[in-house]
């Protein structure tokens, strides 16, 4: 008889937790206002965690509980949540705002752009124009606006007057972050790109902003960009820009080929020339006239690993460096070991070219 009661009693008590889950699952699935028909932006990027993607939608007063909302993609076996912009409303079910999540479906007024580190501004200006109505000419007229130009200097803390030299090809080479962006196709413009990339650069500088006050910003935007190119892992790029901090000091020439591409406006896989290295440009650091000097401004829109390289070298004796085909870096003391390196590369076939 005993046996019964405490057996009546623990089913009981498993009821009663089945009942309260049951309330909690449906308190939670259903919409916070059945009212509400306003449409919020929810901006979903690349990468984004289940995590960050409950608290955005928490913050947005979309769901009721960040904690429910990955139990129940849990319960449910939901596959990935896609990335996108997306229009939702407190009048949508968890179940709704989850379908929607996961078919990717979009905001049609919405035009994402994904610009990418060590590309250029004519790169960036020919991917706006294949994917806005903007024209590629349209945006790099805008970003050589002198009226603009001012604007952006006296906005934006880390854009100085060094732009404006006339010997630069375009002034705002190096400034803007390279990321994936979504825009309002309604109310898209040159300048509303050019300064949202802005806002970003000033968002991902704002660690360094005492150190980069405290040094030339432009000198040190320059080098990033000749770093990012030159190398892909973080720990070569802070020992390439070793190599060249340690050139300048000697008074030599950097010597990097990237610097030659971009003066000469050539393809990177295309052959430079003798003639182009020994011919002056204020990009061409392989010129002897250039020796001790960095290029006029920023050759690509470098990435932040490649600012905090300049920031926060290696130190090293080196004064060359070399890639092979796979883009591993040597590092060599003096022209002769570099030389022997080249030839070894070539010998085992892992030469670039």
């Amino acid at each position: 008889m005993k046996k019964m009661r405490i057996l009546a009693l623990v089913l009981g008590f498993i009821g009663l937790l089945l009942i309260a889950f049951f309330v909690y699952y449906q308190y939670n699935i259903s919409p916070i206002d059945n009212s509400s028909n306003a449409n919020i932006e929810v901006v979903i990027p690349e990468g984004m965690s289940t995590n960050n993607i409950a608290k955005t939608l928490k913050d947005k007063d979309l769901i009721k509980s960040e904690l429910f909302f990955k139990i129940y993609l849990k319960l449910n076996d939901v596959g990935t949540l896609k990335a996108s912009t997306y229009l939702l409303t407190k009048s949508m079910s968890l179940e709704e705002i989850v379908n929607h999540l996961v078919e990717g479906t979009t905001n049609q007024n919405v035009v994402r752009l994904t610009f990418k580190e060590g590309e250029t501004i004519n790169d960036y200006a020919k991917l706006i124009a294949s994917n806005t109505s903007i024209t590629s000419e349209e945006f790099i007229n805008t970003t050589k606006d002198k009226t603009l130009l001012t604007e952006l200097i006296n906005d934006y803390w880390f854009l100085t007057d060094s732009i404006l030299n006339d010997e630069i090809y375009n002034p705002l080479e190096g400034y803007l972050f390279p990321d994936t962006y979504e825009f309002d196709k309604n109310n898209l413009t040159s300048e509303s790109i050019i300064r949202t990339l802005l806002d970003e650069e000033a968002e991902k500088l704002a660690q360094y902003k005492e150190k980069l006050e405290d040094n030339d910003i432009h000198n040190i935007i320059t080098l990033a960009s000749i770093a990012e190119l030159e190398g892909v892992k973080d720990e070569d790029r802070k020992m390439i820009i070793s190599v060249f901090n340690n050139r300048l000091e000697q008074g030599m020439n950097l010597g990097s080929d990237v610097t030659t591409y971009y003066a000469f406006n050539e393809e990177m896989d295309s052959d430079l020339t003798s003639e182009m290295f020994n011919t002056y440009n204020p990009y061409n650091t392989r010129s002897s006239a250039m020796a001790g000097r960095l290029p006029v401004g920023p050759i690509c829109n470098p990435s932040l690993s490649s600012i905090d390289a300049v920031l926060n070298p290696a130190t090293s004796n080196y004064l060359y460096f070399v890639a092979d085909k796979n883009r591993n870096v040597y590092f060599t003391s003096n022209a002769k070991e570099h030389e022997e390196k080249v030839q070894e590369l070539k010998e085992n076939g892992d030469w670039i070219w």
